[in-house]
This record gives C-alpha cells, structure tokens and sequence, in this order.
C-alpha cells in the first residue's frame, strides 16, 4: 500500500511537470499574468476614449452611475455604446433591428470578454417589450424610424413604465434641417412625451444633440 502511494505521488509530480513543460513551450501565461493583463484590458475598455466616445459627452456624464444596472441601447449606430457600458459593469441589452447589426454588437462583446453582459436582440422598438427594470434607456434617431407619432408615444410609454425612479432617458437628435430622421423624433415630441421629468438638451459633435431626461421619484 505505501508502494501505491508512492506511484501516484510519483504520476501527480510528472504530471506537473508536463504541464509545466507543454504551458512553456506553447507560452500559456500564468493565473497571475492572465489576470493582470485582464485588467489592465478592462481598465482601457472602461474608458469613453476607447470606444470613440467623448469623455464629456452627456452620455458619459449621465451614465456614470451605471454599473450592476440595466441598460437598453436601441440603434446605436455602432457597438461602443454598449461596449463601454457592459466594460462599466452594467448589464446591456443592444436591440437592433437589423441581423447583421447584432451580430457585429455579440462578435464585438466576445472578442473583448463581455459576452456575459450582453444580451443582442433582432428588433425594432416598436415590436419589444422589456422584461427587466431599466436604469437607463439610450437611443440613437434610427431607433424611431418608421414609426409614425401614436407608436412613437406608446414605445416612449412603455420604456417610462420600465424604467426606475432616478433612470434616465437619452435620445440623440438632429439638429433643424431636413434630415429625415429630424422629423422622425424632434425635440418638441420628445419634451411633450416626458412631461413629469427633469429634462435638458446639450449639443453635441457636429448636427447632432442629446435630449436628456430623468425620472423623478413618485410622491407617496
């Protein structure tokens, strides 16, 4: 019996040792090395910057509070919205209509390591409904294209009702012109549709502009 044990003993150190040997060869870093470069990743990926995002913008102000909370990012015209809000720890539902949108938004978590945060769903907003309490909602012009004024209300309806006391509502606009998605979804709409919110505008790069609105807490 001490034989045997002394076999397995013996068959546990050469194991360690090809492993060793096989981690060396094939340069597998360490736990600890692993670790470390890990974040030191999500620390590059927390920053605004990273993902083309202007550090001041109001998204980035807004959503400073975001982390171990839930966020729907509806027609973004790229993945970092969603990106940089899962690096920050919040939970992100990206919602495009288009197949391939999605799929750029999953590649794009699994390649940074966030697949865990991100949830991608094939629809438009007129067609979806939430299924958790939302912190924050963030909507680029394309998310109401095709929706004529009574869907536009009940979609905004719905996404209030969704939404926590304290959450906020960001939609970016274009400014005045003819652009068609200015008509889609103009400032004046969109005031008119969040009457018992805190609600700011703030220009932003070139003709485009953030229209911000927060819930405030219900009175008992």
């Amino acid at each position: 019996m001490r034989r045997a044990d002394q076999i397995a003993l013996t068959e546990i150190l050469v194991w360690q040792e090809v492993d060793r040997i096989i981690s060396r060869r094939l340069r597998i870093p360490t736990y600890a090395t692993w670790k470390r470069r890990r974040l030191k990743m999500l620390a590059e990926y927390q920053r605004p910057e990273h993902w083309g995002i202007d550090p001041n913008a109001a998204f980035v102000r807004a959503l400073a509070d975001s982390g171990d909370r839930h966020v729907l990012v509806a027609g973004a015209e790229g993945e970092g919205a969603a990106l940089y809000l899962a690096a920050r720890g919040a939970a992100v539902t990206a919602l495009e209509p288009a197949e391939d949108a999605v799929e750029r938004v999953v590649r794009a978590a699994e390649a940074a390591g966030l697949t865990e945060r991100i949830r991608g769903y094939c629809a438009d907003l007129g067609g979806w409904a939430p299924d958790v309490e939302l912190h924050a909602v963030v909507c680029s012009p394309s998310a109401f294209a095709g929706l004529d004024a009574q869907d536009r209300a009940r979609v905004i309806e719905v996404l209030q009702s969704a939404t926590a006391d304290g959450g906020v509502h960001l939609v970016e606009t274009i400014v005045a012109g003819n652009d068609s998605m200015q008509a889609a979804m103009p400032i004046e709409e969109l005031a008119s549709r969040y009457r018992g919110w805190t609600i700011s505008v703030e220009r932003s790069t070139g003709r485009h502009q953030t229209f911000l609105a927060r819930k405030e807490a219900a009175v008992a």
